[in-house]
């Protein structure tokens, strides 16, 4: 069976799952399908890139497209180019998975997102065996083309120097954002210190970036950082950290970013998109605010579709995934992090004291049960289990059953009033989804 897209591309081991074969023939159906005679291609700098990069250029050439060779670029840089050249492009990257994984990130001419549409055709091709031919060959271009054009776009998002005298900690995850992160920030006059900017190929992601946010609480905590910022391997995604260690996940960025967009009339009809795994305190501090809310599924693939639909500019994910469209085509966790810190200069407040400010979070447990093999109809079959622990919670709570689009998982959330009632709530759902899929099998 051929790999399928989950909430973002493809993903898996490399180069045992996510072969190179494999690569190839996605590469050669996807610029078979995508207008254009030229093809992007980027990547972060997990060990099997280069491997996984010469895969994509064979399949490209496959299909009669020339390839553009980026070398190691944040997506959002990819996204960038795509805008501004017209282009297709494809990312090879695992995001925030280990060194060990890869994966590959499609955008449309113009750098955005593919629809489901487009994805639907992709993974018909696949499944139906559509294979390049042998021996074809074509033109690359090799290079980092266009990364200072999209820094520019970045530094120039704000005016002047506003970082003067603040000192600013950096995690690039030893990935993408080595490529762009620290240069942006120094031009913007900070005082900037930094981690996990040597990548080897085998330690992305390794104790290092946003889901590992020990590392950049020790760095701001070290140095006297005034904030910190992390990034993932492809730097697409955003965490914050006050000065005083405090973490500050995408619910806050997007909740200060969105109140701050409000007070300067550049949120349109005070909405801002927001997925079903944003904290509940999130929603109750947008309410007392009057922000409104849209909410889409998990990926930002599925923000950026509503905020395109409704002529919306900010929305994203607690994950740190932030959307800003009049800015970018995608997210983008460098820009996300300027913007932030734009603001709270603006406003003459300290990042952290605002973001302990703008919402109280609700204690939040997750658990991932894994199950290799997920019957059908699973979260249906969930259903009276989810609405007694609903019942329970009342209004000071909420429950989100779903399946990971990229790991054989099903991902339980509960958000209640004290963590104990969470964790509670969570272990009963876990067990009845272990439950629920015996009896169907």
């Amino acid at each position: 069976m051929s790999m399928r897209f989950g909430t973002d591309g493809v993903r898996g081991r490399a180069p045992e799952q996510l072969s190179p074969e494999f690569i190839r023939r996605l590469a050669f159906v996807a610029a078979s399908e995508l207008s254009g005679d030229t093809m992007l291609v980027g990547r972060d700098p997990r060990a099997s890139g280069e491997l996984l990069r010469d895969a994509v250029v064979e399949g490209c050439h496959a299909a009669g497209v020339e390839v553009r060779d980026l070398g190691v670029v944040p997506t959002p840089a990819v996204a960038w180019m795509g805008k501004h050249l017209g282009l297709p492009g494809a990312m090879l990257s695992a995001s925030h998975n280990p060194w060990f994984d890869n994966g590959l990130k499609l955008f449309s001419p113009g750098g955005l997102k593919l629809t489901d549409a487009e994805q639907d055709r992709i993974q018909r091709r696949l499944d139906d065996g559509d294979t390049p031919g042998a021996g074809e060959t074509g033109s690359t271009d090799v290079g980092h083309l266009g990364i200072d054009a999209y820094v520019d776009t970045v530094v120039d998002s704000v005016a002047g120097t506003p970082f003067d005298g603040i000192h600013v900690a950096l995690d690039c995850a030893h990935g993408a954002a080595v490529a762009t992160a620290v240069t942006i920030f120094e031009r913007l006059g900070a005082q900037v210190s930094a981690t996990g900017i040597a990548p080897t190929g085998q330690n992305i992601n390794d104790g290092v970036g946003s889901t590992h946010t020990e590392s950049i609480i020790g760095l701001v905590q070290s140095c006297g950082a005034d904030v910190g910022f992390a990034f993932d391997g492809d730097a697409d995604r955003v965490v914050g950290c006050g000065r005083d260690g405090s973490l500050i996940d995408g619910d806050r960025l997007i909740a200060m970013t969105a109140l701050d967009r409000r007070d300067r009339g550049l949120l349109p009809d005070d909405t801002v998109v927001i997925t079903v795994m944003t904290n509940l305190g999130f929603r109750r501090a947008m309410a007392e605010a009057g922000v409104t809310i849209a909410e889409t599924g998990v990926g930002d693939r599925h923000v950026l579709e509503a905020l395109d639909a409704n002529g919306w500019v900010l929305g994203g994910e607690q994950s740190g995934h932030i959307i800003h469209r009049d800015l970018a085509t995608t997210g983008d966790g460098v820009l996300s992090a300027v913007q932030v810190l734009d603001a709270a200069v603006r406003r003459s407040v300290d990042v952290g004291r605002w973001a302990d400010d703008v919402m109280t979070s609700y204690p939040q447990v997750l658990e991932n049960v894994r199950l290799d093999d997920r019957p059908a109809g699973l979260i249906e079959a969930l259903a009276d289990d989810v609405a007694a622990v609903e019942a329970q919670l009342g209004e000071e709570g909420r429950v989100l059953i779903r399946e990971s689009g990229t790991e054989p998982l099903v991902r339980v959330m509960v958000e209640a009033a004290t963590p104990d009632i969470a964790r509670a709530a969570a272990d009963h759902l876990a067990a009845a989804v272990v439950a629920q899929s015996e009896r169907l099998r």
